[in-house]
C-alpha cells in the first residue's frame, strides 16, 4: 500500500537536517503524543540516508526484558544482521554498531519506553555502546524515540548517564491549521471553513486522524464513519491510547481526563471530585498526562502587572479525547451493535461542545493568530485561556 503524501513539519525537518551539517555523531530525542506523526518524520527525513529502525514491544503483562531483546534480534536479522545471540544489550546493540560504523546512518529506537522499561540495564547499555562504537561515526544519527514523554524525561533527558550527549530534544505538536488544509486536496479550496472546522473539532492537527478525511463525503459523513461506526478508528483509539501508554495505570489516568471533559479545574476540585488526596501518586498520574500531550496546565496572570500567578487550571486539550469522552463513549455499545442511527447534529450540547473543541484549536494555533494580527512573539507578556478565583472575582465586582 502505497503511503499517503507527506504534509507539513518543514520547521521539525530542518532541525533534522541541520544535524547533517555537524562534523560529530548526533544522539537525538524525538517524542510527542501518539499518532502525532513521530515516526512518519523519521521515516521521511531518513530517506537520504541508510536506516535502521527498530521498535519495542508494546507493554502488555506478558513483556519481558527477554521478550524485547528477541525481538530486537529479530528485527537485526531482518536488517541483515543475522545470527545475533539477544543474551544481552551489550552484544546486540555491538553488533548494530559494526554494520553502522561507516557512511551516513540513522539509528531509530522507536517505543524507547518499550524497549528499556522492563531491563534496568538497557540505558547503561545502550550509553556504554554509544560512546564506545556509535560515537566514533561522525556521519550517524541515533533517534530515541517515545510517545511516554515522562519516562523519556526521567530515565533519559533527566539522567546523569546521557548528560551532555543528547544533541536534540525534539517535540512534536498538532499540525497548525493552515497545514491541516492540504488533508482536504484536491478539494480545500471548494469546502466551507466551517465544514473543516467540524472535522478539526474533533481530530484537532493530529496527523494520522486526518489522513482519515474523504474529502469527497461530508464533514458529518466524515465524523460517523470515524466515530459512531462499529471498527472505526476513533472509536477503538480511546482504549488504545490508555492501553498503550499507561497499561496498569489507565484505569487512574482515565478518570482524570474524564473529571476534565466538562472544562478546566484547579487541581483542588479534580482531587475533590474523584475523592484522591493532592500530591503524590495522583500528581504524578495527571503530570504524565501532560507531558503526554493530552492535558495542559494553564496558570492565570495578573491583569495590572501582566505576571504570572501561582492560580493554575487542569485542561483537557486533545479535542479527540474531548469529544469521545462527551459524545462517542456514552454511545459506546449501540455503536458496537451497529444500532447507532442519531445525527450527529441532533447529539445534546452539539453547538456547545464545538465551542469548547473551537477554543482548543484556538489555543493550539495562537502563533498564526498572533502572525495575523500582526503582533510580534515577543510583544506577548502572557497568553492562554484567562481565568480567576472566585474571591478575586468578588472583589473586583465590590471595586465597581
Amino acid at each position: 500500500m502505497k503511503p499517503s503524501r507527506f504534509i507539513g513539519r518543514e520547521a521539525e525537518m530542518s532541525r533534522l537536517k541541520g544535524l547533517l551539517e555537524k562534523r560529530s555523531a548526533s544522539l537525538i530525542v524525538v517524542r510527542g503524543r501518539r499518532r502525532i506523526g513521530k515516526s512518519r518524520l523519521l521515516v521521511e527525513f531518513g530517506k537520504e540516508m541508510k536506516s535502521f529502525f527498530f521498535s519495542g514491544n508494546p507493554p502488555v503483562r506478558k513483556t519481558t526484558a527477554q521478550t524485547q531483546r528477541d525481538n530486537f534480534a529479530l528485527q537485526l536479522e531482518r536488517a541483515g544482521i543475522r545470527g545475533v545471540k539477544p543474551d544481552d544489550w551489550s552484544n546486540l546493540f555491538w553488533r548494530l554498531s559494526e554494520k553502522t560504523k561507516r557512511g551516513r546512518v540513522l539509528i531509530v529506537l522507536d517505543e524507547i519506553s518499550g524497549l528499556g522499561g522492563k531491563d534496568p540495564q538497557f540505558l547503561g547499555h545502550l550509553k556504554t555502546a554509544w560512546d564506545m562504537y556509535f560515537s566514533k561515526n561522525p556521519h550517524l544519527i541515533i533517534a530515541l524515540c517515545g510517545s511516554v514523554s515522562s519516562w523519556i524525561e526521567k530515565n533519559i533527558l533527566s539522567s546523569t548517564g546521557f548528560l551532555g550527549r543528547i544533541t536534540s530534544d525534539l517535540v512534536l505538536d498538532e499540525l497548525p491549521l493552515e497545514v491541516c488544509n492540504a488533508f482536504w486536496h484536491p478539494k480545500e479550496k471548494r469546502i466551507t471553513p466551517y465544514e473543516k472546522f467540524k472535522l478539526l473539532s474533533v481530530t484537532g492537527g493530529i496527523p494520522l486522524y486526518l489522513e482519515q478525511i474523504k474529502p469527497n463525503l461530508s464533514a458529518e459523513r466524515n465524523i460517523q464513519d470515524l466515530c459512531f461506526t462499529k471498527g472505526g478508528l476513533l472509536v477503538r483509539e480511546f482504549d488504545e491510547i490508555f492501553s498503550d501508554l499507561f497499561s496498569r495505570t489507565k484505569a487512574r489516568h482515565k478518570e482524570i481526563v474524564l473529571s476534565l471533559a466538562n472544562g478546566s479545574k484547579e487541581l483542588i476540585q479534580i482531587c475533590k471530585e474523584l475523592g484522591k488526596s493532592m500530591g503524590g501518586i495522583f500528581s504524578k498520574h495527571l503530570d504524565e498526562l501532560v507531558k503526554a500531550g493530552f492535558v495542559k496546565r494553564d496558570f492565570t496572570w495578573n491583569l495590572k502587572s501582566g505576571k504570572e500567578q501561582k492560580l493554575s487550571r487542569y485542561r483537557l486539550s486533545d479535542n479527540y479525547l474531548c469529544f469521545y469522552l462527551k459524545y462517542i463513549a456514552p454511545h459506546r455499545s449501540t455503536i458496537e451493535k451497529e444500532s447507532f442511527s442519531t445525527l450527529i447534529t441532533q447529539l445534546p450540547g452539539w453547538e456547545s461542545i464545538m465551542g469548547l473543541q473551537f477554543e482548543n484549536l484556538v489555543v493550539h494555533n495562537r502563533k498564526t493568530l498572533w502572525k495575523i494580527l500582526g503582533i510580534a512573539p515577543e510583544e506577548i507578556v502572557m497568553e492562554g485561556p484567562f481565568f480567576q478565583s472566585p474571591t478575586i472575582k468578588r472583589e473586583l465586582w465590590i471595586s465597581r
